[in-house]
């Protein structure tokens, strides 16, 4: 199978890959999570080719992942926003983190802590039932064909 034909399959991982599986992309995307909106606070934080973000980013915005927004008239210039769409991402953006800290930390730990501000503590992304709220694991698990499966 070809990257360009992921967005054919009938497997959502494979469809969420067409549209968020590139590096940059993710990194793109931690940024606005970051609160980074402008082109040039992109390109400056990431060192990313110009070329290259122009076309993570608009291929963000085509897929409804990230908006743009004009913040300026003289000359015309955009921000780009995280959609609705997009803050979706922020849990699995988040547990790749957070898997990431705990396998590729350096001795010192984590670069970076990420703390609750309703209640003040540092975290870890867990995965719960929706129905019953117990942590889920992957042995806790079966899957089934879905009403999409064809």
């Amino acid at each position: 199978m070809r990257w360009n034909e992921l967005s054919d399959e009938t497997c959502s991982l494979a469809r969420t890959l067409a549209v968020i599986g590139d590096r940059w992309t993710l990194m793109v995307l931690r940024e606005a999570f970051l609160k980074v909106r402008r082109f040039d606070d992109f390109q400056s934080r990431l060192g990313i080719a110009r070329r290259v973000l122009t076309e993570r980013l608009s291929h963000l915005v085509e897929h409804g992942v990230l908006e743009k927004q004009a913040y300026q008239t003289r000359p015309l210039r955009h921000e780009y926003r995280l959609t609705a769409k997009g803050r979706d991402l922020y849990p699995a953006l988040l547990s790749l983190v957070h898997w990431g800290d705990r396998h590729y930390a350096g001795a010192d730990g984590p670069p970076a802590v990420h703390t609750h501000i309703s209640c003040g503590h540092e975290f870890h992304s867990v995965l719960s039932c929706s129905e019953c709220g117990e942590p889920v694991e992957a042995r806790a698990v079966t899957v089934r064909p879905g009403p999409g499966a064809g």
